[in-house]
């Protein structure tokens, strides 16, 4: 796929369906064991947790969903929730919180009754008992460490996507009103005004950044959260166009770090630390989208499909994301960041998924002009 070609649509269908069978064929194998605050096993690589991995993977299918029609996306969807639904609900933080986005978007669209109080009674919760921060920032707690004080770019893909989805799904104002908030607050600590990328977290004991890494995928989670919250609900229009602003501003500075193959590295400013594909496709992504939606500086597109080709070429014949960074924590040396090992992951499936889908609308919009 070198460049000189166009992608076609058919290449990017295919190696879709792939990941699909990637991303629901993968298994924990023993490699990580992170056992949870409440002794459970913990599994952030299969795709049969109720996790972060998995809630980020379930985004990915259902936004392919809704981009493709294709019923069989919607069964495995719908078998995996009720599965999960019977098995009973792990405790709420910001993580477990992860896979209520996808549920909202499919209640949104298809209003099955069995899952309305599922919904309704997790969003109350986020509200009413997520802990907070001073400022009233999520606290970005997780099923295996409490993190006092603390806030994570993370944490607004995770969370606050769902109150937006479900806020206005619901019609419940209130929900998206508070996930404007959760964006201002963390927009205010972790977007780092020199370089116009975001740092990983912001605590309140010491007030400081950690290691001040501008970490890949937690980059990525913001380019692609900004474009999905726009969408997602009805912005308040000065939140919306300062939130614009931040994206724009952040893609600026996205294209300076672009490496010769398409891809970002995981620290994005450290060429020094590897390539990294999760981050790539959130780029991808995020960068294609915008340039669809008119938004983002020159270059958006181009680099865009750079990234596109990127990815594509860490598809693996089954379907399987490599060079993917495992679950990362809050590193206090940029070190930690370059050590982090590599894991195939519904995370990595997901935005793959996503960069695909949208690389599939360019590629559709080009063979229309084209007639």
């Amino acid at each position: 796929m070198g460049g000189s070609m166009p992608i076609t649509a058919d290449q990017i269908s295919d190696m879709l369906s792939a990941l699909v069978r990637g991303m629901t064929g993968l298994r924990h194998d023993g490699r990580f064991n992170e056992p949870n605050l409440d002794g459970t096993p913990g599994d952030y690589v299969s795709f049969d947790s109720w996790e972060w991995p998995q809630g980020v993977g379930l985004y990915g299918l259902t936004r392919l969903w809704r981009h493709t029609g294709d019923s069989a996306h919607l069964k495995i969807l719908e078998d995996w929730y009720d599965r999960r639904i019977e098995a009973g609900l792990p405790k709420m933080n910001v993580n477990t919180t992860a896979p209520m986005l996808a549920l909202s978007e499919i209640w949104r669209h298809k209003r099955q009754l069995r899952y309305e109080a599922v919904l309704r009674d997790w969003a109350e919760r986020v509200v009413s008992d997520m802990p907070r921060t001073p400022e009233g920032g999520f606290q970005h707690d997780v099923s295996d460490k409490i993190n006092d004080n603390e806030l994570w770019d993370d944490t607004l893909f995770m969370v606050a996507l769902f109150l937006a989805s479900y806020g206005q799904a619901s019609g419940e104002r209130r929900f998206v009103d508070e996930a404007e908030r959760q964006f201002l607050v963390h927009a205010r600590y972790l977007a780092d005004p020199k370089s116009g990328l975001w740092y990983h977290g912001w605590t309140f004991a010491g007030r400081h950044n950690f290691a001040r890494a501008l970490w890949g995928r937690g980059n990525a989670w913001i380019t692609v959260g900004i474009l999905e919250l726009i969408e997602l609900c009805d912005l308040s229009p000065s939140v919306e166009a300062y939130l614009l602003g931040v994206l724009e501003t952040q893609i600026e500075a996205l294209l300076k770090f672009q490496t010769a193959s398409g891809a970002w590295t995981t620290l994005v400013d450290d060429p020094s630390s590897y390539e990294e594909i999760s981050a790539t496709a959130g780029f991808g992504f995020g960068l294609m989208k915008a340039a669809r939606k008119g938004l983002g500086p020159k270059g958006c597109e181009a680099a865009g499909l750079r990234a596109l080709e990127a990815v594509m070429a860490n598809i693996s014949d089954d379907g399987v994301v490599s060079n993917v960074s495992y679950g990362t924590r809050m590193g206090h040396d940029l070190q930690f960041y370059r050590d982090i090992p590599v894991q195939p992951t519904g995370y990595g499936q997901a935005l793959a998924i996503l960069c695909l889908a949208e690389g599939l609308h360019h590629s559709n919009e080009r063979m229309k002009k084209a007639c």
